[in-house]
């Protein structure tokens, strides 16, 4: 690891000082014809930008975390990460047994034509169900790299937060969808009513989302967002939807909070904000039921 490391940092030294030459050293023209050397042409000059954009991307998402990790020896920075895989491993392994797949169903498969306390109860648990469809070997390498990342850019909390809200918008809007009926140009047929969720693959493009917007990655989020819309444009189904509503949501949540920043608005301003609003409007509620119980008890 350290070895990718250094050679991540001499590409960029080399990089650096090829900039730093290039501008304190003109291009002397040919001593033939007088004509200045040849520049790239505008692909390859295309091509060498997007590289170098790439490379940052990765040195300041991927390789400064790990990095510190490494040398500081903060390896509780991973617990997300091998919490969701060890969730996963777990329930596909419950899953292959002769009762398991009905247990799996029960505690985590969220369907749109399940009542909606049921749903959100088993939404937490959604996120550790492999897609019945997929790998789940395949699964486990995107869903730990997602909360890794994300946990150690983000934090551990925010990253739930994030995970949570990525795949709940997905639900919610597929129970929209469903109730608009196929005629709807948005519309899914009720058939997809029947259909599990997506589990941890809404959590996982959400994150990457969230950290490309936060991070002022736009190669990276291009291809998130490129790959999810190829996806749902290819196999248009319930799940690709999904996706696409998780990218919305978190690139929502990552404009809000590169807002917050720009505002100097305090970290925590706005949930604290919005528990007020919750706790001011249950207050109210309570007020309200002990106000008619009275009128009632005073009545009879």
């Amino acid at each position: 690891m350290f070895r990718v490391l250094d050679v991540v940092d001499r590409l960029d030294d080399l990089r650096k000082d090829a900039q730093t030459g290039a501008e304190a050293e003109p291009k002397a023209p040919s001593a033939e014809t007088g004509v200045p050397a040849k520049r790239y042409i505008p692909p390859i000059r295309v091509v060498l930008f997007l590289w170098r954009m790439l490379l940052n991307e990765f040195r300041s998402i991927v390789v400064a975390p790990f990095k510190e990790i490494l040398v500081n020896r903060r390896w509780g920075g991973l617990n997300l990460a091998f919490i969701a895989c060890i969730g996963v491993i777990v329930l596909h392994a419950i899953h292959l047994t002769r009762f398991g797949h009905d247990f799996v169903r029960i505690i985590g498969g969220v369907q749109a034509s399940l009542p909606l306390p049921i749903s959100l109860l088993r939404t937490p648990v959604s996120l550790y169900v492999p897609a019945l469809n997929l790998p789940v070997w395949a699964g486990l390498t995107q869903l730990f790299i997602a909360f890794a990342l994300a946990q150690l850019t983000l934090g551990w909390k925010r990253t739930l937060v994030i995970a949570y809200i990525s795949t709940l918008a997905g639900t919610m809007t597929a129970r929209f969808m469903i109730s608009l009926g196929p005629h709807h140009m948005l519309g899914l047929p009720h058939s997809a009513a029947y259909v599990l969720d997506t589990g941890p693959s809404a959590a996982v493009v959400g994150l990457f989302s969230y950290i490309s917007v936060v991070k002022r990655a736009p190669v990276l989020f291009s291809l998130t967002g490129l790959s999810m819309t190829l996806e749902s444009i290819a196999v248009p189904n319930l799940a690709g939807r999904e996706h696409l509503i998780a990218i919305g949501a978190a690139m929502l949540l990552g404009f809000v909070r590169l807002y917050r920043e720009s505002r100097g608005i305090e970290a925590g301003a706005l949930g604290r904000a919005a528990k007020a609003v919750v706790m001011r409007g249950v207050t109210r509620l309570t007020k309200s039921s002990h106000q008619r119980r009275n009128l009632e008890g005073q009545s009879i």
